[in-house]
């Protein structure tokens, strides 16, 4: 899949920009500060109906305006679709070929993206609740039903957690909550841990190939072991799990189990890159973590990811750079922005369509 073609009016410093966009490769060149960044979040909104930047939508319209709006059209499998998301007073209205689209479940999986910005790192050294949301993000594109699934247990969560903090706590009225909440946990724990597993599948490989060094790896750490993802073992042991916590829940007025606690954790050669590794180190494995999810896409999908870049060139040597470019196909439209065209190998600039932006405005194609 790819867009073909991009409009977007009062988003972030843009008044209004119309792009054309290569199928393979397009390089958006320009200094620091001239919207090169908040043109791949436009994308990135249109296709996750979300910034990957900020939780507030108002944030995104340009300021002293009232609305923004981004189009796109995208093309899949040969088949145009018109996408437009429009942000007006804290409110998001999701349109596909004009008509309105009321569930964002309905919406996400049709327009596919893996980004990856400098902030990423975060995914590492942040909270554990930026890697779930990193996990919750990814698994909403791959499979529409997972956010509908995860929304309930949201809701189940809620009043679970709602119900803890009364004086008075009935124990049947508990274990009903309890059992709810367990069978979307269920679900949740094994499309997660499916992912991950997948994911392992690819990334050691390649973060080999770009840094040469070996046993890359990401562990998911859930609040019981994911050994054996059959329906009636992971049922057990959230079972057994909650009635273990069981005192300590009430004295927290809280739900500690379950896939809300849970986290990743990153290692390369048995140490944590969280607590050991370098910038440098912890660059790389978000970068393979990424590229490593591409090869997911085009299964579950059947259909390659857009893929954006943001910045991915600075704090790399010309050999690691050349290297990460090898695991970038023809088939696959790539996104990515920089300050330095001579970053980037010359016979990629060859097949790419550059575009330089300044002020917000297309400056002109090198």
């Amino acid at each position: 899949m790819h867009i073909s073609s991009l409009k977007i009016s009062n988003f972030r410093n843009y008044d209004l920009l119309k792009l054309d966009l290569n199928p393979n490769m397009n390089i958006i060149i320009g200094n620091n500060g001239q919207g090169k960044t908040n043109l791949l979040e436009s994308i990135y909104v249109l296709g996750l109906t979300k910034s990957h930047r900020s939780f507030i939508d108002n944030n995104l319209i340009k300021q002293n305006e009232k609305i923004c709006k981004i189009k796109g059209d995208l093309v899949k499998n040969d088949m145009i679709s018109k996408l437009e998301i429009v942000l007006e007073n804290k409110k998001k209205n999701l349109k596909i070929d004009n008509n309105n689209i009321n569930k964002n479940s309905d919406y996400i999986s049709n327009m596919n993206i893996i980004i990856f910005y400098p902030e990423d790192l975060e995914l590492i050294k942040g909270s554990p609740s930026s890697r779930r949301r990193f996990l919750n993000l990814e698994l909403s594109q791959l499979n529409s039903n997972y956010l509908i699934i995860l929304n309930d247990y949201n809701k189940l969560l809620k009043m679970r957690n709602d119900y803890l903090k009364n004086s008075y706590i009935d124990q049947n009225y508990l274990n009903i909550l309890t059992d709810y909440l367990i069978e979307k946990a269920i679900t949740i724990y094994k499309l997660r841990k499916k992912f991950i597993d997948k994911l392992n599948n690819n990334v050691e490989k390649i973060y080999y190939d770009i840094t040469k060094l070996k046993k890359f790896n990401i562990k998911y750490k859930s609040s019981i072991e994911l050994d054996d993802l059959s329906y009636d073992n992971l049922k057990t042991k959230l079972e057994e799990k909650f009635i273990d916590m069981k005192n300590q829940e009430l004295k927290l007025k809280t739900t500690l189990v379950g896939p809300h606690r849970d986290d990743l954790e990153f290692y390369l050669d048995d140490l944590n890159l969280k607590n050991y590794g370098s910038q440098g180190q912890q660059r790389i494995a978000i970068i393979a973590l990424k590229l490593g999810e591409i090869d997911i896409f085009k299964q579950y999908k059947e259909n390659t990811p857009i893929l954006l870049l943001d910045d991915v060139f600075s704090e790399l040597d010309e050999k690691k750079k050349n290297n990460l470019l090898k695991y970038i196909n023809d088939d696959i439209q790539v996104i990515i922005t920089t300050t330095d065209i001579n970053n980037i190998n010359k016979k990629v600039i060859k097949n790419s369509k550059i575009i330089e932006i300044k002020n917000g405005k297309v400056k002109g194609e090198v």
